[in-house]
């Protein structure tokens, strides 16, 4: 089968490239805010310039009004993707802990068509994972054509916790920049979109999620003492982050910084991220056998 394009915004005319929301709801609109969020390469993008809390215009209320509809919108694009079975969205999100991951990929992709969404997750390579390179493991659980894969934690595991822990040499993670791009442009030139999120929350805002973590017996399983060892490295952590991004964002594989102090917004926000790519892709329903018409079912 041929290469597919990553962003084949029509085939024809259509409406759906350029929807916004409708109703217009507070706020700015979808794509002023998925611009907003986005790192352009080569823009000198520094993490420290973005911010871990913003309201975008709009209450709590609002917020969830918007994801509410941006989540419609996605279960309809989703199961257009699906039927058309040619091209994929694979969807990373990176964090610090408790930046709300979890949370985030269960709000945004909740209620979806599971035959057609699948979240996977990395944790240290362990048997087979660690005898091979440290993509191998990655590219067998890429999205299939017409499927959606959301990452929790991802192949850029191998250039933030390696470097920060010092597991490789410098020589080796910075090395795995190339490689990186080089992955995702393959994976663009096969038909799939590589969309990438970055949590962005407060040191301060971790610090109270993980006490509230240790205050609730129902959340308390969520919290490790290493947590702690990983909050002592915040300095370098962000360093890693902000390396990692500014190397690996480019025009067809971007990362998007979203503020996560707040859940609402934030939840808000991803879903923005994924319906707007999926708004662009214009997936199409396949059409029917010929001879279909005036059939009846007796």
């Amino acid at each position: 089968m041929p290469a597919l394009p990553l962003r084949r915004c029509a085939r024809g005319a259509s409406s759906d490239v350029s929807h916004d929301l409708d109703p217009p709801v507070a706020g700015p609109g979808l794509r002023e805010l998925v611009d907003r969020l986005r790192v352009d390469p080569d823009d000198g993008f520094r993490l420290a310039d973005r911010a871990t809390e913003d309201d975008f215009g709009m209450t709590k209320d609002e917020a969830l009004a918007r994801l509410a509809a941006s989540r419609s919108r996605i279960d309809v694009l989703q199961q257009r993707l699906h039927a058309e079975g040619e091209r994929s969205v694979l969807f990373v999100i990176q964090a610090m802990d408790a930046a709300g991951k979890d949370g985030t990929i269960r709000n945004v992709l909740s209620g979806l068509n599971p035959a057609g969404i699948r979240v996977e997750s990395f944790k240290a390579p362990a048997g087979p994972e660690a005898q091979h390179d440290y993509l191998w493991r990655v590219h067998q659980v890429c999205p299939p054509r017409g499927g959606i894969t959301a990452f929790n934690r991802s192949h850029y595991e191998d250039v933030l916790v390696v470097r920060v822990k010092g597991f490789v040499p410098e020589q080796v993670w910075r090395r795995r920049y190339g490689h990186l791009r080089q992955f995702e442009q393959l994976l663009t030139d096969e038909g799939t979109t590589v969309v990438k999120v970055f949590l962005h929350v407060s040191a301060d805002e971790q610090a109270r999620r993980f006490q509230e973590r240790l205050d609730d017996p129902e959340k308390r399983w969520k919290f490790r003492r290493g947590d702690l060892d990983d909050r002592a490295l915040w300095t370098e952590f962000q360093a890693a982050y902000e390396d990692a991004i500014r190397e690996t964002s480019t025009a067809e594989c971007p990362w998007y910084v979203v503020p996560a102090d707040g859940n609402s917004r934030r939840n808000m926000a991803v879903a923005e991220i994924l319906r707007h790519t999926l708004e662009q892709l214009d997936p199409r329903i396949p059409e029917p056998e010929e001879g279909l018409e005036g059939i009846r079912i007796v």
